[in-house]
Parts: C-alpha cells; structure tokens; sequence
C-alpha cells in the first residue's frame, strides 16, 4: 500500500469505529446475505462478535507501518476460523462484505481511492489469515 493509501484507511477507520454497532450489524447482514450457511459458524452474540471485528480492524490499520508481527497474528486466526469450519472461498465472501459495509458507514467519502485502499488492507488481512489454513 503507498502512504496516502494508508492514510485513507487510517483516516476513515475513526468514523467505522465511531459507528461500531451498526457497522458490524451490516458486515454480518451483508455476510448472511451473500453466504446464508455462513451463519451457523457463529454461536456468539453478534455485537460481541462486531467488537472483535472491529478491534482487529483497528489493530491491522494500527499495524499497517509494520505488518509482519500482525501478519503471523492473522495467520493463527486463520488456522483457528479454520478449525471452526471457516472455508478458503469464503474469504472472497467477507471481503465483498465488509467492502459493501464500509461503503455504506462511510457514504460519499467512499470514493475510488478509498475502496481501493480498503481492498488491498483487507486482502492483506485475508492473505495472512489463508495463510494460517496451510
């Protein structure tokens, strides 16, 4: 990521986390729409649940300086998801999800630049948590 593409996403993840709740109730809205069976992966309360997205959210964009150390976090995340019966393809689902949700927490600002920031940060976050399924 370049450094404006990196504030971009530090910039905006204020205003996601300023709006926790309804952000994560739209992420997993979004999720269960698009992947319905993705829905009995979860056995814990939704808003408990938005809380870690969120917590994670904010320590990869903390990290984005230095991803390495997250980056092995991610991995054993992904391995753990993986053991709670999380698919590799279903990845491509959450990014689609939390692209749409970010879009709609963030409106306007939510310009070319700024979704093709939060691709390539979210893709970071998946391709580390892949790694973890190896």
């Amino acid at each position: 990521m370049t450094a404006q593409q990196v504030r971009l996403v530090r910039d905006s993840i204020e205003v996601l986390r300023e709006d926790a709740e309804p952000f994560a109730l739209l992420f997993y809205g979004k999720l269960f729409e698009l992947d319905p069976p993705a829905r009995k992966l979860f056995h814990n309360d939704l808003a408990m649940q938005g809380r870690k997205v969120m917590d994670m959210l904010t320590s990869v964009v903390d990290s984005l300086d230095d991803f390495q150390p997250m980056r092995m976090r991610l991995g054993e995340l992904g391995r753990k998801h993986a053991e709670f019966g999380v698919r590799l393809e279903q990845y491509d689902t959450l990014t689609k999800a939390l692209l749409w949700s970010i879009g709609q927490a963030l409106g306007p600002s939510f310009d070319a630049p700024m979704r093709e920031a939060w691709r390539l940060a979210i893709n970071a976050i998946c391709g580390a948590m892949k790694s973890g399924l190896a």
